[in-house]
């Protein structure tokens, strides 16, 4: 007796087979996720236990259990005009100031309402009583990379100046890069999305709670 493959499960196959074939053939592309630099990714502690052998887990028969993970939990606060953003996660705090509101163009000269948005920061350093303290520098992609790396460092300099200031702690220790136009938040296409990538941003951990 000949049987024959019912229509709706032969087109699966058939789109299966497609599949597979763009997927061994298809070029490979960049990650359009935002990347992060060296040494800030998410450090999320270990996940609590799992005793795979609970009668109360009830495993499908011959299941295992996956590797455990931990997702970092991230909230983002950025304010009307887009100058300052904060970002909280599990491990760490985050803060990225736009160059245009530390900067004139093109300088690394701190203007007059640096220092009140440098000293906020400083004053959350204290209150999570962080000891080891990023400071780096971001440019867009305008101009040579050779400046936009020198500029972004100069940059970041200048904010840790202010921030060692603030704090007056010897206990602290900073790490400050100048990255240029490495590592962009935003796609460098306009102006708008430029001016986000033009930043200093601030790391430290979180306290304990």
């Amino acid at each position: 007796m000949t049987t024959h493959t019912p229509p709706r499960l032969a087109l699966v196959m058939t789109l299966a087979s497609v599949m597979a074939a763009l997927t061994l053939t298809a070029p490979a592309r960049a990650d359009d996720d935002p990347s992060v630099p060296p040494g800030t990714e998410p450090s999320a502690s270990a996940p609590v236990e799992v005793d795979p052998n609970d009668p109360d887990l009830k495993l499908p028969e011959g299941a295992t259990l996956a590797e455990p993970k931990v997702l970092d939990i991230k909230q983002v606060v950025e304010d009307q005009s887009g100058d300052e953003r904060r970002e909280d996660t599990n491990a760490d705090v985050k803060f990225a100031l736009q160059a245009e509101v530390l900067f004139g163009k093109d300088s690394s000269k701190l203007n007059g309402e640096a220092k009140a948005r440098i000293s906020a920061i400083a004053a959350e350093i204290k209150n999570q009583k962080a000891t080891q303290i990023r400071v780096f520098g971001f440019t867009d992609n305008l101009g040579s990379a050779a400046h936009g790396d020198v500029l972004s460092k100069q940059r970041a300099n200048a904010v840790q100046d202010v921030l060692d200031q603030e704090l007056n702690d010897p206990n602290i220790t900073f790490e400050v890069r100048g990255y240029g136009e490495q590592y962009p938040i935003a796609s460098n296409a306009t102006e708008t999305s430029r001016k986000k990538n033009r930043r200093v941003e601030v790391s430290f951990p979180r306290g304990e709670s």
